[in-house]
């Protein structure tokens, strides 16, 4: 018979914690993204436009991000580095995997938004007397952020998400916290379904907010 009762008192006392936590989960998903960001531009114009010892590093990258799981990268540059000398925080452990893993995933979207970008506009900026860093800043890359727009915010999400993970390597992030404050109330089903609610308005203010900055962004 189903007998458990349920005690919401100390959840409800630990709200500022867990909304803390849940503060820091988006401060680490959103430094990640923008690091990802920038790396995984600088990735997809490497395979796109060198080759050499650049295109086959860029191409690894790539390729490890996405296709090794995200638990075994958090655990390398946790525990892996950690083996040969290199000790980092709970926090860059975190902030360094998803960053890695953000920027491969991103670098393959960048690459196909610049595909999807016809070759005759660089040419035309060219003839006009751009270089080729007024071309791609003012004409390409813009263009190339309006196509990825949406892939973006999927990988913000799965970034606020996939923080989760930290909490294996001592990082007290949501989930972190809330593992902390349950094992010393074994109050489990309530501190977990709170973060869980806790979870989910974070993310519905991520799409929402992207939704209001592309209504912005791309009115005309």
């Amino acid at each position: 018979m189903f007998d458990y009762n349920f005690h919401w008192r100390p959840v409800f006392r630990s709200l500022p914690d867990l909304i803390g936590a849940g503060l820091t989960t988006l401060e680490v998903a959103v430094l990640s993204m923008i690091i990802g960001t920038l790396i995984g531009l600088g990735l997809a114009l490497i395979r796109m436009n060198m080759r050499g010892p650049a295109y086959w590093f860029a191409t690894t990258w790539v390729e490890l991000a996405r296709n090794t799981p995200a638990l075994l990268q958090l655990f390398f540059f946790g525990f892996g580095l950690g083996a040969v000398g290199i000790l980092l925080s709970p926090y860059t452990i975190v902030l360094a995997a998803l960053s890695f893993n953000c920027a491969g995933y991103l670098a393959e979207n960048f690459r196909g938004g610049f595909q999807a970008i016809p070759d005759t506009q660089l040419r035309a900026a060219r003839s006009m007397g751009m270089t080729n860093w007024q071309a791609y800043t003012r004409i390409i890359i813009p263009q190339v952020f309006r196509i990825v727009y949406h892939p973006l915010t999927n990988q913000m999400v799965w970034a606020v998400l996939m923080s989760s993970l930290g909490m294996l390597v001592g990082f007290r992030e949501l989930s972190g916290e809330t593992q902390a404050l349950a094992s010393r109330t074994f109050r489990i089903f309530e501190y977990f379904a709170v973060t869980a609610i806790i979870y989910y308005v974070i993310v519905k203010i991520i799409l929402g907010a992207s939704r209001l900055l592309a209504a912005r962004l791309f009115r005309y």
